[in-house]
């Protein structure tokens, strides 16, 4: 099978990783890719978003499938333009994707399934939660516990631009649920845990993701059905009922507070970081399930999470946020990939034959282990390896999970 990975980030950097290890994949391509995914594939310089492009390129190789990795492309309709074309494509359509795109379309969603979810508020007063209601990458979101802390949050959903979602303040653990889904059938992955906010102590603005670990201590297989069940499924169902059927990565960001879980949105795709650690402790065949799930025909497909961990530490511009870094010389990868980890190149490129920077998060390290703490040893061992200009990292990703935290659905 001939596979198109559209994308450049560490997600796309991890499931083409995958994607090479499935023996039903021969070929992989990539648009545009990156210098991590050039290693394992073909690159070529397509944006995500020509979605014209896309399909020429798709055309122009014969390829079988086409997986999308960004919301971007997915909201704006990239599946629909292929799937139009006749070709296989796993990732949901534009009408579908809204529940990434719209946090108000996703809560009228969540409410006709009976979904829980944050209570929507009418009026912003602090405790509370601010969204912007439209795409963000992931820094859309704004805690708010006093009034300076809401007034800085309303300008900056402002300077966003489009509509705004207030909801009540949840209190708990977070936790992220990925399931392959096409129609009403969803397959779950591992769950894990990210790292959303800038600085140690979950202090910062929120980012596209600092790190994160798999799976999460204390959930049992009995317990992910049951999120799947109560979450997935209804919102699936609801999907279809819309004449929008979902057909890709349902991804569940939840809290799981005293009175339960509750869903705190919805992405349509793989997360980042949380990719590059869930796929690093799958077992099976990627490429092979991802097209079922095109095919609409999941049922039967079998992908195992092995008994190993993983955690990902994402090593970040100075500035990131708000800004990034861009030419600035990396070193240490190869070091750290003979260490034994896995580094999955996010925002770099090449200049020559020099690795440099170019994004705001620049690689994820992935360390695996028996456990979550000697995954996290393996992790930052390797992380220290590498350097950048003002390269930044979190010092305390899994450190809770690796001390013995355990979670539970319900105290």
């Amino acid at each position: 099978m001939r596979v198109l990975l559209v994308g450049s980030g560490g997600r796309e950097h991890a499931l083409a990783w995958k994607l090479t290890q499935a023996p039903s994949v021969s070929d992989l391509h990539a648009a545009p890719g990156n210098p991590g995914i050039a290693r394992l594939g073909d690159c070529h310089p397509i944006r995500a978003e020509d979605a014209e492009g896309v399909l020429a390129l798709a055309h122009s190789l014969g390829v079988d499938l086409v997986v999308v990795g960004p919301e971007g492309p997915l909201v704006a309709g990239i599946a629909d333009v292929l799937r139009h074309a006749g070709i296989a494509v796993f990732g949901p359509s534009a009408a579908a994707a809204k529940i990434e795109g719209s946090k108000a379309f996703a809560k009228a969603v969540m409410r006709a399934a009976g979904v829980p979810t944050a209570a929507q508020l009418a009026i912003a007063r602090p405790p509370c939660v601010l969204k912007a209601d439209g795409l963000a990458s992931g820094k859309g979101v704004f805690v708010c516990r006093t009034q300076p802390e809401l007034d800085r949050a309303l300008a900056a959903v402002s300077a966003i631009g489009g509509g705004l979602v207030v909801e009540e303040l949840l209190e708990g653990s977070e936790l992220s649920l990925f399931a392959i889904c096409s129609g009403g059938d969803a397959l779950a992955l591992a769950p894990a845990q990210d790292y959303k906010r800038a600085f140690d102590g979950d202090e910062g603005p929120n980012t596209g993701g600092m790190g994160a670990y798999a799976p999460v201590p204390g959930l049992s297989e009995r317990e992910i059905e049951e999120l799947v069940a109560t979450i997935h499924r209804p919102v699936l169902a609801e999907l279809g009922r819309r004449d929008s059927p979902f057909v890709g990565l349902l991804y569940a960001g939840l809290m799981l507070t005293e009175d339960g879980p509750r869903v705190l949105e919805f992405n349509c795709r793989f997360g980042d970081p949380e990719s590059q650690s869930v796929l690093a402790l799958l077992e099976g065949d990627l490429g092979e399930a991802l097209a079922a799930a095109a095919g609409g025909e999941l049922g039967g497909v079998s992908l195992v999470t092995g008994s190993a961990a993983a955690v990902t530490v994402v090593l970040a511009a100075a500035g990131y946020p708000a800004e990034g870094n861009r030419g600035s010389t990396i070193t240490g990868v190869s070091e750290a990939e003979q260490d034994g980890a896995l580094v999955f190149h996010a925002g770099t490129a090449l200049h020559g034959e020099r690795l440099v920077t170019n994004g705001g998060r620049i690689v994820g390290v992935t360390g695996l282990g028996e456990s979550i703490g000697s995954a996290r040893e393996a992790a930052y061992r390797a992380a220290d390896r590498i350097a950048f200009e003002g390269m930044r990292r979190r010092e305390d990703i899994a450190l809770a999970a690796a001390a013995g935290q355990t979670y539970a659905l319900r105290p």
